[in-house]
Parts: C-alpha cells; structure tokens; sequence
C-alpha cells in the first residue's frame, strides 16, 4: 500500500492534463478551509467548485472496491473510516457554499473533465447574476 500515491497519480494527472488544456486553471491539494490535514484534490476557489478524485480501494467504490482478507477487521474500520471522513469534508465544503464533485480513478478521463468543465462554467454563470 506504501507503493500507492496519495496525490499526483495516473487518474489525477489525467484529468487535470485535460482541464488546462481546455484552459482552466485550478489549485491542487488545496486546503479545505476549517479542517485541518485535509485537501481537496482539485479546486477552483473563485467559484467554490471542489473536486475529488477518489481511489476504487481506498474510497469504497461499489464497482471495483475490495477487502483486504488479511487483517479484515482493521482494513474494514479503516476503509469505513475514509468514508465517513469523505461525508464529513462534503457536508463542511457544502455549508460553506461549495458545489463538490467525486470522480473515481476509474472513470474515463475526457468525460470526468468534461463534467467538471459544464459545472464549473455553470458556477461562473451562475456567480455573475
């Protein structure tokens, strides 16, 4: 699990490869305000749009997420532990006025930056009535 980067990896450098092409400019493991250790993974602070790129082991995902068998009682706490902590950081980011998005590693590259391009041009739009 040591070998598993935390930031930086495949799934996100895509996505934000994609996005400054297009020409958006963003902030990386910026801090959410209020809550200490934690980051978002890509943000766009003028328009208060947060976007997480969730890894399929370490955030539970319903596809491709697995146990580990070895020390299952403590893997299943931890693994339960990341998703309660996830709820947390959106239900903070959500009463401060942030719109969060969750893309998994999975997902295809193109059409997670295309959704985050419509919501965040959506945000300016919707900032400037």
């Amino acid at each position: 699990m040591s070998g598993l980067r935390r930031r930086d990896n495949d799934a996100e450098l895509a996505v934000r490869r994609l996005l400054h092409a297009a020409g958006y400019r963003y902030r990386v493991t910026y801090p959410v305000p209020g809550r200490s250790r934690r980051t978002i993974d890509i943000a766009f602070p003028g328009r208060k749009v947060a976007v997480f790129i969730d890894g399929c082991f370490w955030h539970g995902c319903p596809e491709h997420g697995t146990r580990p068998s070895r020390n299952a009682a403590w893997w299943s706490a931890k693994l339960t532990a990341n998703r309660a902590r996830d709820e947390d950081t959106v239900a903070h980011l959500e009463a401060a006025g942030w719109l969060v998005m969750r893309v998994w590693e999975h997902e295809d590259a193109h059409r997670s930056a295309e959704r985050i391009r419509s919501v965040v041009a959506g945000e300016a739009a919707r900032r400037e009535e």
